[in-house]
């Protein structure tokens, strides 16, 4: 699904990414820790194309968009939900899943009263300016809207950056659900070591702009452990 080589990239004459490579199955869903300021968020502008890469390719469907925009690589299935959601907040719910709809053209209701399925915490909420939500709303509408364009690979930027709880908990159950049910390839970039191990296959840690190694599965669920690999507490 995603194979990325020798990949660096950075802001102006300023290196973020040094060698980046890794390899991600279709349905895979992989995590990646680490500390702030080590190139997690600059990995997924990178992938998305949002920052250009300075050398190296990433191939994605067997395709190589290491210099394509953006919009090119969406309409190929990459979907990216940034930092922070960045939902039009003037426009609706309802109007926000369907700017998800650009993507395919697809104007029909259906596909989204079937997000609506699997996030319901949205039904109530359709007519409601996308501003008025909670930050915890504000993230499940983004991931909604996300995959109202029909992605198969989502990249995630510390989905529960502010967000009570009861709905970190409620977006791991959907992420894994739609994973193991839609076959949905995710990399999520997380500090939350509960919700990275329970939406992730396998985390790699990122240190200086580098892949660091691979956090062994049957350590996963030992949060002390997973600690000591990365510097980070969960």
């Amino acid at each position: 699904m995603l194979e990325v080589s020798n990949l660096h990239a950075g802001y102006g004459a300023i290196p973020v990414l040094y060698d980046i490579s890794l390899r991600i199955a279709a349905g895979e869903s992989v995590g990646i820790l680490g500390h702030n300021g080590m190139g997690k968020t600059t990995m997924l502008r990178t992938l998305i194309g949002a920052l250009r890469s300075t050398s190296g390719s990433v191939l994605f469907g067997g395709s190589d968009v290491t210099r394509a925009a953006p919009h090119a690589r969406v309409k190929l299935g990459m979907a990216y939900v940034p930092q922070g959601r960045e939902i039009f907040p003037a426009l609706s719910t309802l109007d926000n899943l369907r700017m998800g709809l650009v993507k395919t053209g697809d104007r029909s209701l259906q596909i989204i009263e079937s997000l609506l399925e699997d996030f319901p915490r949205l039904k109530p909420l359709l007519d409601r300016p996308g501003g008025s939500l909670s930050g915890g709303e504000q993230q499940l509408l983004a991931l909604a809207r996300a995959l109202a364009g029909k992605p198969s690979l989502l990249l995630l930027d510390e989905p529960t950056e502010g967000i009570q709880p009861s709905i970190i908990e409620e977006i791991a159950e959907t992420l894994a659900s739609l994973r193991d049910r839609m076959k949905l390839t995710i990399v999520l970039v997380e500090q939350n070591l509960e919700f990275i191990a329970t939406v992730s296959q396998r985390v790699l840690v990122i240190k200086r702009g580098q892949i660091g190694g691979e956090i062994p599965r049957e350590h996963l669920g030992d949060f002390e452990i997973m600690s000591q690999y990365t510097g980070v507490h969960g």
